[in-house]
């Protein structure tokens, strides 16, 4: 289904084709959202620069579509995110913290000489355990192996569709190589586990690769843009996949026992190897390509959305960003805002901003309210006679 479509000095380039590409899952549209509900855009395929392999690409357009003018499309590919990023964490109501998470605002700097990536390029990934902390903490110290080295990652300084191919075969890789990473720890409990939502930027593009109850939202021009599926037993799809595979859904947990149907880990659930399971590691992927349009990115774990909609905290963080354009400040509003709204659960928030302030709409002026009041004939004979008493002194 094409949602949308970009036309720039008459080449065509495919956009916003949208699509779930989760190994093994049923292509399905998605209906647009008029409401405060966040619309979801899943693959796009297209590249920043636009490599000439992809200049002559057909494209589908719509009648009903409006084809932007060509000075506002040079705008775009002129756009180059400006990245920075804060985040929060808190325990809530819990006793033990189980969240984990990694911000990394420049791979190229932290990697050095070492990896080749698209310019600018960031990675964060957010990892809520459960059943104990084993799980996440082990994803999170060895992350950087797990999903960089380990996968020998693609390297290239543009991106294409041969890259982006690479990096969504890396990372599904990546997903089920830390889930038997889990298994073979002695130190992780099997019973334990956790989910897993990493964020890429490769130059103008957003990669989301999820597993579990994670979520990333997309704020463009103030609206909320769902960038994962919260993969709960009770999604239609997810219950569809899990039944077909042996399990069922008891009161919406996966099993009984589980209250997502996709982690790393929870091995006492996957055995024996070898062989499909209704609880899986493998990741969903959606990507999307950033304009100046596109002004962040939250990336929180279940214990925020439990209690908010996505439109609500991309209000909480625009409003945050144009007071004192601090991320990390945004982060902990979202935190806050969350207790304050009796979540049960760890809080963990990471905001992740692509365009300066100047792109934010500034906040509207208060007006001065100006009060006004009645006399009566009385008081007024009373008012002008002291008036005029003052005015004869």
């Amino acid at each position: 289904m094409v949602v949308g479509a970009e036309i720039v000095c008459q080449q065509s380039v495919p956009v916003l084709e949208v699509q779930f590409f989760g190994k093994g899952s049923d292509v399905c549209e998605i209906d647009e959202v008029v409401s405060i509900s966040p619309r979801k855009f899943d693959q796009v395929r297209v590249p920043e620069p636009v490599s000439p392999e992809l200049s002559t690409t057909s494209l589908d357009i719509s009648s009903g579509d409006k084809v932007p003018d060509v000075s506002h499309e040079s705008s775009i590919l002129q756009f180059v995110p400006n990245i920075r990023s804060g985040s929060f964490a808190d325990i809530g109501p819990r006793r033990y913290m189980e969240d984990e998470h990694i911000s990394i605002d420049d791979l190229c700097n932290h990697y050095g000489s070492l990896f080749e990536f698209p310019k600018p390029s960031a990675f964060y990934g957010v990892f809520d355990g459960h059943g104990g902390p084993e799980a996440a903490a082990y994803v999170r110290k060895h992350v950087m192996r797990l999903f960089f080295e380990d996968v020998n990652f693609p390297q290239t300084s543009e991106v294409d569709n041969v890259f982006l191919e690479a990096v969504e075969n890396t990372l599904r890789k990546a997903f089920l190589l830390a889930d038997q990473a889990l298994a073979d720890d002695c130190s992780v409990s099997s019973s334990c586990g956790t989910t897993a939502l990493t964020a890429f930027v490769f130059g103008r593009l957003l990669m989301v690769a999820n597993a579990g109850d994670c979520r990333a939202v997309l704020s463009r021009k103030g609206e909320a843009i769902d960038m994962s599926q919260d993969h709960r037993p009770i999604y239609p799809p997810e219950r569809r996949r899990v039944e077909e595979l042996g399990g069922y859904v008891d009161d919406g947990y996966l099993n009984g026992v589980l209250s997502v149907s996709r982690a790393l880990g929870d091995w006492d659930m996957k055995f024996p190897r070898g062989s499909p399971k209704p609880l899986t590691a493998e990741p969903e992927f959606q990507q999307v390509v950033l304009t100046e349009d596109d002004e962040f990115l939250i990336i929180g774990c279940d214990g925020i959305w439990d209690v908010m909609s996505s439109q609500h905290a991309v209000s909480i963080v625009r409003r945050g960003l144009r007071r004192h354009d601090d991320p990390e400040k945004c982060a902990r509003d979202l935190v806050m805002e969350a207790l304050r709204r009796n979540t049960f659960d760890n809080l963990t928030v990471i905001v992740v901003c692509f365009s300066s302030l100047d792109h934010l709409e500034p906040l509207p002026t208060r007006q001065r309210r100006l009060r006004f009041c009645t006399l009566s004939a009385e008081a007024l004979c009373s008012l002008r006679s002291l008036l005029d008493g003052n005015a004869n002194r």
